[in-house]
């Protein structure tokens, strides 16, 4: 049967049988012992389907809820089948969806991410270890040459990724298409002088019908890879644009907003679906989510839900997690722990931040790398490289 099983966690609610048969009536048919027999049988398809009900806690007040609701009720496409299983449900008390399982005839209607890990590793040709991002900073107000200046020292620094800041969109200082062209030619000069093959993710903004054509455009221009605020254009917006054969480059999905809905224990969407499963079958190549140390931090347990949604065999290619916020090098053993070589380490002030400049924190980050991978110490490691060794003085070896 082609269907979608929501799981529901509900508080407060004195019989959760009760509960969840009206959950499963009131969002499909409405109601059905009332129904004559003749239209019980017509609506029956459409019916959805109480799947488990379980309680938590001595007082059976709280529970997981699952339900089937039958994909002849909704379109196939994350819009309806979002306000199928929460729509008028998310307005009704103290109720938080969980996750959301799709049937192998429903999957069929989402590619997924058009490179994913594997795509991702075959294009930049990086085996064997986490990639490291950078993040531009105090770009704001600056010009096309401090962007520039800036774009360069990071790669400079051997990073894999640089992407834009999320709130840096078109503006006459620094241009949309300026910072595609320009920036190809920096890292174009940076690999020839290196050998090092830094890409650069632009920031997709603007109206929303007229992203199509200017991803299309940063396409042609030579963009290595789009950024993009999914929560603030919605899901579709991510989904309709990685399906787009014109648009042939990775796009990296930003939580920007999601924590408007995602906190609260008894409420809104949990973190797993919304930067987990959600992101992932709308095809998102990367997903960044706040990381368990910085300041913005999530439960580590969170972090790790969220990474199995990203990367669990499923239906479609997995994701490339992205834990972000309050990292710097000395935190490279832990990460590699945490989420193992399939995530990206992203940086912003533990780049920018380094004594020596960014080129340096760029090198700090690779050779914390490098000396995980070898099974050796930071401090061991710090011994033979000196950048390694001023990110320590100042941040220490140790998850703050």
């Amino acid at each position: 049967m082609s269907e979608v099983i929501a799981s529901y966690l509900v508080h407060n609610v004195r019989n959760l049988e009760k509960k969840a048969e009206g959950i499963a009536l009131g969002l499909t048919v409405g109601s059905w012992t009332d129904l004559p027999q003749l239209e019980q049988q017509q609506l029956k398809k459409h019916k959805g389907r109480v799947v488990s009900v379980q309680a938590l806690g001595e007082e059976r007040t709280k529970g997981i809820i699952q339900i089937a609701y039958p994909a002849a009720n909704f379109s196939p496409d994350l819009p309806a089948i979002l306000t199928t299983t929460f729509g008028k449900l998310s307005l009704d008390g103290e109720i938080k969806l969980l996750n959301l399982e799709f049937s192998a005839e429903l999957a069929t209607h989402f590619k997924g991410p058009k490179f994913g890990i594997e795509g991702i590793r075959k294009w930049t040709g990086v085996q064997d270890r986490p990639f490291v991002m950078s993040i531009f900073k105090g770009i704001l107000g600056k010009d096309l040459s401090f962007l520039l200046n800036q774009l360069e020292q990071q790669a400079r620094g051997g990073v894999d990724f640089v992407k834009d800041d999320e709130i840096l969109f078109d503006n006459d200082l620094t241009p949309f298409e300026e910072r595609i062209t320009k920036g190809r030619e920096v890292l174009e000069k940076v690999y020839s002088e290196t050998g090092h093959r830094t890409r650069y993710a632009v920031n997709l903004t603007g109206r929303t019908f007229d992203l199509r054509e200017k991803a299309k455009r940063a396409t042609e221009l030579g963009a290595d890879m789009l950024l993009f605020n999914v929560y603030a254009y919605g899901l579709d917006t991510l989904h309709s644009l990685a399906e787009d054969r014109e648009i042939t480059v990775p796009i990296m999905a930003h939580p920007a907003v999601s924590g408007a809905f995602t906190p609260s224990p008894q409420y809104g969407l949990s973190n797993q679906l919304a930067l987990g499963k959600l992101l992932r079958f709308a095809g998102a190549d990367f997903s960044l989510f706040p990381s368990p140390y910085g300041s913005v931090a999530l439960e580590k347990s969170e972090t790790l839900q969220i990474v199995e949604s990203l990367t669990k065999p499923d239906y479609v290619k997995p994701t490339l997690p992205v834990p972000s916020a309050g990292i710097h090098p000395g935190m490279v053993p832990q990460l590699i722990e945490d989420f193992g070589i399939d995530s990206v380490i992203n940086a912003g002030g533990g780049v920018h931040g380094h004594p020596a400049g960014s080129a340096a924190g760029g090198k700090a980050f690779r050779q914390a790398v490098d000396a995980t991978l070898s099974k050796k110490t930071l401090s061991d490691a710090a011994q033979t490289n000196e950048e390694l060794q001023q990110a320590l003085e100042l941040w220490g070896d140790k998850v703050r």
